[in-house]
Order: structure tokens, then sequence, then C-alpha cells
């Protein structure tokens, strides 16, 4: 898809982070754009800044989990559009935990929005793509292409949108069909993803946040114009941001050998920061010791 003027685009997760970034770029390039989010107050943000910019814009306040909802969303959207060129699958939410930590709910909510979104978006806006002839973009991770540890939950949702995004493409190509399927694999981005993130019980998961913040070197801006050239492109696999880049190649040339470097590298960390945090705690004590002391 060269021009993306004038073309009808469908964004999940507009409402912060790489979702917002692909919005507000594209209503600079003058598409027409149906946002939705979950968070209606960042979308109304995100809707603003388009229609700022000149954009045929509307927001949909939308919970991606919910199928029926999803289904409703893209009649929704037909009416209002006349149908849809491009959508992109992009709402997402993390948990920090590790696999006996991590409480059912809270896995169960990672897959429902970052997998089964994915699946009922591409579900119920796959008819209007079929007949615009347009293009489908469902967001991975890094994650998608290695595991870490304390990341059970995203790991398994991200490598389920790989392989469904991988086996669309390979339908569509096999039948035939008319529409163009991309995967995206960003690396880490400064978004709200960790920070906002669930976790679980243990100890060291600021430190996970804080480290995350150090080295996410590729801002949602640059994220969402290196996806946008892939999409111009017709990549079926757009790896975003150098970190990313570097997984997908020693993943697949060390195999499982960089797993296990990955590991020893978290296990030194997980020590650091579990110590660090026991430090922090031991010193919160004694202050809250200290102001109990009799004078």
């Amino acid at each position: 898809m060269k021009d993306l003027r004038g073309k009808v685009v469908v964004i999940t997760g507009a409402g912060s982070g790489i979702g917002r970034a692909l919005a507000i770029e594209l209503a600079a390039q003058g598409a027409r754009l149906a946002l939705s989010d979950v968070a209606p107050d960042g979308l109304d943000r995100t809707t603003a800044a388009c229609a700022e910019l000149g954009a045929e814009v509307r927001g949909y306040p939308l919970d991606v989990t919910d199928m029926a909802a999803v289904q409703a969303h893209a009649t929704q959207v037909r009416a209002d559009f006349g149908g849809a060129d491009l959508v992109v699958n992009n709402a997402g939410v993390n948990l920090l935990a590790t696999v006996i930590e991590a409480r059912y709910e809270d896995v169960r909510w990672v897959l429902d929005v970052n997998f089964w979104g994915v699946v009922h978006g591409t579900r119920a806006f796959l008819p209007l793509l079929v007949a615009a002839r347009g293009h489908l973009v469902n967001i991975s991770s890094m994650y998608g292409l290695t595991t870490a540890p304390a990341q059970t939950a995203y790991n398994a949702a991200k490598f389920a949108v790989r392989g469904f995004t991988e086996a669309v493409w390979q339908e569509m190509q096999v039948g035939g069909v008319p529409v163009t399927v991309s995967c995206v694999y960003p690396g880490n981005v400064r978004t709200d993803i960790f920070t906002s993130a669930r976790t679980g019980r243990g100890l060291g998961y600021d430190g996970i946040r804080e480290r995350f913040a150090q080295e996410a070197a590729v801002s949602a801006e640059a994220a969402a114009r290196a996806i946008l050239r892939g999409i111009r492109r017709n990549q079926m696999r757009i790896i975003v941001g150098a970190d990313a880049r570097r997984v997908d190649l020693s993943s697949r040339l060390l195999g499982t050998l960089y797993l296990r470097l990955r590991a020893r590298r978290a296990r030194a960390e997980a020590s650091r920061l579990r110590l660090a945090a026991m430090r922090d705690r031991l010193a919160a004590h004694r202050v809250r010791s200290s102001g109990h002391r009799r004078p």
C-alpha cells in the first residue's frame, strides 16, 4: 500500500503509545481514521490531536476482548466510512510475573487482549479488507521472536500473534485472496507498556521497569514511521528497532544457546534487583522504626 492519503485506517489501542503515534502520523498524511481504545480519555486526546491536523477521524470506545463488540465495531466503521483499507490490531497490555507468581486472571487478561483481541479484529474486519484489497497489520513484539523470564504470559501471547498472523498470510496466498498481511515486531519502544504492566508478588519488578526505561531507545513516533515504511513496502515481517533486529538474528543463528545466554544474564540481573529491592525495604523499615522510637 504505497499511498495512504484518503485510505480508511482502523487502529485499536490508539489511546497511547504506538497506536497514538500511528494515528497522528497517518492524520498528517491525509488518512481517514477509525480509532478505538478501552480508555476513553486517551482516545479523546488522540482523536483531538488528529482532528487538529485536519484529518477525518472518529473515536470508538472498544474492549477488544469482547468478540461481539469488535464485530459491531466493524459494522459501525463500514457504516461510517464505507469500508476499511488498512487495519492495525495494536491493542496490548503486559504482565511482569513468573509462571509461579502469576495469577490466572492476569494471564487470561494478557492473552485475551494481546492474542484474542488480534483474532477478533482480524476476523471482524477481514471481509472489509477483502472488498478493498486492503492490508492487515497485527502487532506482535520482539518477545514474539525470543523469550524472557517474568514474561511468560506476554511471550505466549506474542508468539501466538506471530503464528496466527503468519498462518493468515499463508491462507491469503494459497487462496489467492487480495489482502496483504504484515506482522510487526517492535523492540523496546518508549511507551507505557511496562510502566502500566501488572506484576506478580515477587521482588525486583520496579527494577525491571527502570531497566526498560533505560534501554528503550526508540520513540513511539520513530516506531510508527518504521511500521508505515514496512506497510508501504508490503513487508510480511516488520522488525522495529536495533534491539529487535539483534534478537531476531541471534535467536536464529544461535538457537538454544541464545536462550542459555539470555537466562544467564537474566539470572545475574534478577539477583541484583532482588538485593536492591531488599535493601530498599530494609531502609524503609528502619525509617518507620525510627519514627516510632520513644524520645
